[in-house]
């Protein structure tokens, strides 16, 4: 998925230029909000830790805890995920969604199913070093049941690779028999192919179960599973059709109805998009038939946010690459 992403690497790049612009954008009294955003969001995130080490050198100071000195809220949340290593970010995440007041099932299930096998094996080891802690033990020390046996599977990320020719029809008839076909669910079969097989044979597996049961796999998820391991299958059922898709309909449902959800927004903001943001927005306009740009402002301004974090939140899901007509 390289190279679909909304922010690209500023072609005229100087750390030490950019650092001083966020030096004197947070020096004296106020903030020069709208210069740390349009700065930023025109970085990748590889710049931003190129100036950032810059700015330490120059100043002496930690760029991230000046940031946070100055601005505040949602701005401050989002703009500290945008100054975050990917997969620094996914591990912080990871370990407030289990060590925080409760355990945050949404995170462990987005990131946990929307990631590639080499990206788990990295969050992992990544989480074992920032925090001097085995992820798989706090997972499972902080979850129960199928819930819990589906997300370890997903931890130790080794799916099959490719298409086994022989296996989709007997999969399908397998995950038919385990719901709907019979009284009662066989939750273990649905965790054990849906959470073992590969993206591409799983795709192979949902069109002979549509054929087989009549149904298409995320109605029968839902008919037959609750709770967090309903939410977890599906989320793994989605991605395993398309991650940008998954990733559109929970940005849609994060600015959706009551249960508004910003928290959700600034993560697949911050997560994505220098990764498929192209593809998230073309599946957000497919799905839902308006453009994910103007959907963020209507929501950005209804909520009365910050002019800044407006800015950041159109800034980074347009990017700078097209029209946002065209999206």
């Amino acid at each position: 998925m390289a190279g679909r992403g909304s922010v690209r690497a500023s072609g005229n790049f100087n750390a030490n230029q950019d650092a001083e612009t966020l030096y004197k954008a947070m020096k004296g009294l106020g903030t020069d909000e709208d210069s740390i955003i349009k700065l930023l969001t025109s970085r990748s995130n590889s710049q931003r830790q190129q100036i950032k080490a810059a700015y330490k050198t120059l100043h002496g100071k930690d760029l991230v805890g000046d940031l946070q000195g100055e601005l505040g809220g949602k701005f401050e949340t989002l703009v500290v995920a945008l100054m975050t290593p990917p997969i620094l970010y996914d591990v912080t995440l990871l370990r407030n969604a289990i060590k925080g007041a409760g355990t945050d099932e949404k995170v462990l299930i987005e990131i946990l199913s929307s990631r590639t096998a080499q990206q788990v094996k990295d969050i992992t080891a990544a989480y074992r070093q920032e925090f001097d802690a085995d992820l798989e033990e706090d997972v499972t020390g902080d979850t129960s049941g199928h819930f819990r046996r589906l997300l370890v599977i997903l931890l130790q990320a080794s799916r099959q690779q490719g298409v086994q020719e022989g296996n989709i029809e007997t999969d399908a008839q397998t995950l038919f028999s385990a719901g709907e076909k019979n009284y009662g669910t066989d939750e273990d079969q649905f965790i054990t192919i849906l959470g073992n097989r590969s993206a591409e044979h799983l795709r192979r597996v949902f069109a002979a179960y549509m054929k087989l049961a009549g149904y298409e796999m995320e109605e029968s998820v839902k008919r037959e599973t609750s709770g967090g391991l309903r939410d977890l299958l599906l989320a793994v059922v989605k991605c395993a059709r398309s991650v940008p898709a998954y990733f559109a309909e929970t940005l849609y449902y994060s600015m959706s109805g009551a249960g508004t959800d910003d928290q959700t927004l600034i993560r697949v903001m911050a997560s994505r998009s220098e990764v498929d943001m192209l593809d998230i927005r073309a599946d957000y306009r497919r799905l839902f038939a308006k453009s994910l740009y103007s959907t963020i402002q209507v929501y950005t301004e209804h909520l009365s946010l910050s002019s800044s974090l407006c800015l950041c939140f159109s800034i980074q899901f347009k990017g700078f690459i097209g029209m946002e007509n065209i999206f």
